[in-house]
Formats: C-alpha cells, sequence, structure tokens
C-alpha cells in the first residue's frame, strides 16, 4: 500500500489565489486594501527567514507588508509601543510579531497587547480562549492548526467520531489543532514526550498528527493501515550527499510512513506552505470586519 500524497503546496496556491482575487475585488469596491505588520526583533536567521517569506506571499496576494525591524536590545516598553501604535493605525489589519522574541522579552505580555481584531497569528488568550470552550468560535484561528485542518478537509477525512492522535502539546500547533479536532466531534488524545509507549496511542489513530518536534520519531509500524498523517515537524537530518549538509525531514520517518498511510503530508511541503496561506486568510479577514 502506498499512501496518497497531500500537496500541500498546491492546496497553498489555491487558496492564495483565492485570496488574491478578493483583495482585487476589495480594492476595486472599497478602494482598500488590507495591511499586514511583521515585527522582527533581533537577528535570528530563521524568524528573519519567515518575515521574508511572509512579506513575499503577502505582495503576490497584493496584500500591504509594513514591516518593522528593531535591534536586539529593544526594551518591552518600546515594543509595546509599536503594538499600540499598529493597533491604532487602521491602515494595519494584521499583526505578527515573530516568535520567539529574545529572553529578555515578555512574548505574552506582548501578545497580549496586540487588538484582538488584529491577531491574525490567532494566539491572543481571548482567541485561544474561545478556541477552547465549547459553542464559542475564535476571531482568528491560530495559523498552523487552521492549515492542517484545510489540509483534511481537502482531503475528505470525516472528523465526526474519528479517533484522533496528536503527537505534541505546545501552544502553537499540539493544543491548538487538539481543540480544532475535538471541535469537529473527533475523539482526541494529546501525546507528547512523557507518553509512555506511544505506539500504543498512535496505532489506533484515525487521524494522526506528529508535531513534537523530534526527526522521524514516528515510524510506520506505529501507524494504522489507512491511517491519514499529518507530519508538521521540520528538522534537519544529517546527509553529506545533500548541498548544505542536511536534508529537512519531518517527526514522521516517511519512507516506512507512506507505506502503511492512506494519506500523508511530505516533508517539506505539506503543512508549511499552508501556514502561510491561513496567515493571509485571517488578514484578508480582518480587512473585512474592518469594513463591515
Amino acid at each position: 500500500m502506498t499512501a496518497q500524497l497531500i500537496d500541500g503546496k498546491s492546496i497553498a496556491a489555491k487558496i492564495r489565489e483565492e485570496i488574491g482575487t478578493a483583495v482585487a475585488a476589495m480594492q476595486a469596491q472599497h478602494d482598500y486594501v488590507p495591511g499586514l505588520a511583521t515585527v522582527l526583533v533581533g537577528e535570528n536567521p530563521a524568524s528573519a527567514t519567515y518575515v521574508r517569506m511572509k512579506q513575499k506571499a503577502c505582495a503576490e496576494a497584493g496584500i500591504r507588508s509594513i514591516g518593522h525591524e528593531l535591534p536586539a536590545g529593544t526594551g518591552q516598553t518600546e515594543l509595546e509601543e509599536l503594538v499600540r501604535a499598529l493597533n491604532a493605525d487602521p491602515q494595519v489589519n494584521g499583526i505578527l510579531v515573530q516568535l520567539p522574541l529574545p529572553d529578555h522579552l515578555d512574548d505574552e505580555a506582548v501578545l497580549n497587547s496586540i487588538d484582538l481584531g488584529k491577531d491574525v497569528d490567532g494566539f491572543h488568550p481571548v482567541n485561544i480562549g474561545r478556541l477552547a470552550m465549547k459553542g464559542r468560535d475564535p476571531l482568528f484561528i491560530p495559523c498552523t492548526p487552521y492549515g492542517v485542518m484545510a489540509l483534511l478537509e481537502e482531503v475528505g477525512v470525516r472528523l465526526s467520531g474519528a479517533e484522533a492522535v496528536v503527537v505534541g502539546r505546545s501552544n502553537i500547533v499540539g493544543l491548538p489543532v487538539a481543540m480544532l479536532l475535538q471541535k469537529a466531534n473527533a475523539t482526541v488524545t494529546i501525546c507528547h514526550s512523557r507518553t509512555r509507549d506511544l505506539a500504543a496511542h498512535t496505532r489506533p489513530a484515525d487521524v494522526l498528527i506528529a508535531a513534537i518536534g523530534r526527526a522521524e520519531m514516528i515510524t510506520g509500524d506505529m501507524i494504522k493501515p489507512g491511517a491519514v498523517v499529518i507530519d508538521v515537524g521540520v528538522n534537519q537530518k544529517e546527509d553529506p550527499t545533500a548541498k548544505r549538509g542536511y536534508r529537512l525531514v519531518g517527526d514522521v520517518e516517511f519512507e516506512s510512513a507512506v507505506e502503511v498511510a492512506g494519506a500523508i503530508t511530505p516533508v517539506p511541503g505539506g503543512v508549511g506552505p499552508m501556514t502561510i496561506a491561513m496567515l493571509l486568510k485571517n488578514t484578508l479577514r480582518a480587512a473585512e470586519l474592518a469594513l463591515a
């Protein structure tokens, strides 16, 4: 058995094309263009790369990108003052503070200071609280979990009544995606680094979400035949044959998993492109709410 590959790159491209069409219509009808402000503190190379990718995606979709790059020594007060200024700017619909922040900064306080209507990353405590509560919906869903759910929908997975296992409990992916699966009426199990006999939990799963940040931790013998596997992990694995001396792998050992699963995301090209697509979708929604 060889699994169906879930092509996140093509699915994300379709979503971004739809967003571009909607942005053009907004500009034509309202003479208004959505704006996304990015805030980068320090010189973390990975963070800088992510911000550039988001800015490029904005440009391709017709969304205005407003970049703020601050030195690593920026103080808490200065950073929160910038966020408040962006909150008050009618040309800014979404505010994205790139994490992680330097250690001396309180990221929770910074995220709390973002206007709820501009929290396109979906990490404001009120948005997360609504996500956790039955019968409530957040204004914005965190982008990577939102992308995971979009992939499951694209594949046509019936989540109601399904056994879903999430490996990883981070605030950014694991916990929010578990809450979204529960809202979709799946029966959800959350596993983590201290789970005993991880395979005993993963093998019954109809849907398996791997988001623990450990290279190739989930092997084919830990997967139920025919299960849908969404691999959120992005890890570097040494490979002397690769140009950079390493290649990117997920939290799932793809070679063994693809022979067992019914459908699976590759790494790269699976969840990654969806995260940026859903960020643009949230920014468009924020602009629509501002115009309502």
